[in-house]
């Protein structure tokens, strides 16, 4: 890729390459994005999901669900992919290229592409646990600005309908205060370099509660699909659970201490879709960032969950992003044994899933 003369940081401490992206337009304005996001439909990548598995994102993802009608990806990613593990102001360059070619690829097949910081410095859901705390030490907000200034500027020209940042994933055990204080520092970072980038927040308590403190900054929102956790998280060796009894039905009935809870499509209208309904109608921009089922849930229970959540959705027309394309929650791959596979470019694509999201 051809790149453009390399840009100081404002941080002072690397140098960031902000080419390839020299032909782009002039930004889109974000203020009816972050207002109103349209109705974005598609998938998580996960090749920078953890440093662990830092690889190249693949062109043929792109192509693939392009060709099948879908327009979006999320991508949650690990900073530590590209940040030095000495010195967190020391960025490689080599690796942030590969986010590049993710953009480039977006374009190419009119796909919009959200990047993510899934590990932010200071936080995570994932294990281990980062060091600092992103809601309380001035040194985490400090890196967490500086990492989203560093796109900020590499990416400064891209029009917003082609490329938004996502802050951080699903903050959890935190006050909406705090939470939006140290968010603010990001965003302003972001809006100092690049005024009209489309920013979107993940709710609070793992994406289920909208943040109500960023609903005047400009800020477009993200909720998530994973109720009821059962249904979602079958089997799911990293969710906690050592006991997770007979597999789920839907709707599903469990008991919440002297009372039987049915969880169903009320259910869900009601606790997870009315909340976000409320905020997009006092202005706030919508989207369901992460959404799906394991692969040990019943593959017939999986399809009747996903018809409601879909339905749900379109009649409060939010977009949505499942997790993820290929692999274990996916349309490729997922390994699921219910499940009748069709043969697709040498991957097992589940037809009946990819039927029902693109009618959705």
């Amino acid at each position: 890729m051809n790149r453009r003369e390399f840009v100081q940081s404002a941080a002072g401490a690397v140098v960031v390459g902000a080419g390839v992206f020299a032909q782009a337009k002039a930004p889109t304005a974000a203020k009816a994005l972050h207002a109103k996001l349209p109705r974005w439909r598609g998938f998580n990548l996960l090749e920078k999901f953890n440093k662990g598995k830092n690889r190249k994102f693949v062109e043929t993802d792109f192509q693939w669900l392009s060709d099948w009608g879908f327009d979006f990806v999320r991508l949650p990613m690990d900073y530590r992919c590209w940040t030095g593990a000495a010195d967190p102001y020391k960025l490689d360059e080599k690796i942030l290229a590969h986010i590049d070619q993710a953009v480039e690829f977006g374009k190419k097949y009119g796909v919009h592409v959200s990047l993510n910081l899934h590990r932010a410095p200071g936080y995570t859901v994932a294990h281990p646990p980062e060091k600092l705390n992103l809601w309380k030490d001035p040194e985490a907000q400090k890196q967490f600005a500086f990492q989203w200034a560093a796109f900020a500027k590499r990416y400064r020209g891209i029009p917003s309908k082609r490329l938004s940042f996502g802050l951080v994933n699903e903050p959890a055990k935190i006050d909406s205060k705090t939470y939006a204080a140290a968010a603010k520092v990001a965003i302003a970072a972001i809006r100092k370099i690049d005024p009209t980038r489309l920013v979107i927040s993940d709710g609070l308590q793992w994406g289920r509660d909208p943040v109500w403190e960023l609903a005047k900054d400009r800020v477009a929102q993200s909720t998530r699909g994973y109720d009821s956790f059962k249904v979602s998280h079958y089997k799911a060796g990293w969710a906690g659970r050592k006991d997770w009894g007979s597999p789920p039905t839907w709707p599903l009935k469990r008991r919440q201490g002297k009372k039987d809870i049915v969880e169903g499509r009320q259910w869900i209208y009601d606790n997870r879709i009315k909340p976000w309904k409320k905020l997009a109608a006092a202005g706030v921009g919508v989207h369901v960032g992460e959404w799906g089922a394991y692969k040990y849930t019943p593959h017939d229970v999986v399809l009747r969950w996903m018809t409601d959540l879909l339905e749900l959705w379109a009649e409060a027309d939010f977009g949505w992003a499942l997790w993820n394309f290929r692999g274990s929650f996916g349309l490729l791959d997922s390994g699921r044994t219910d499940v009748k596979y069709e043969d697709y470019k040498n991957h097992k694509l589940d037809r009946k899933m990819l039927d029902l999201l693109r009618a959705h």
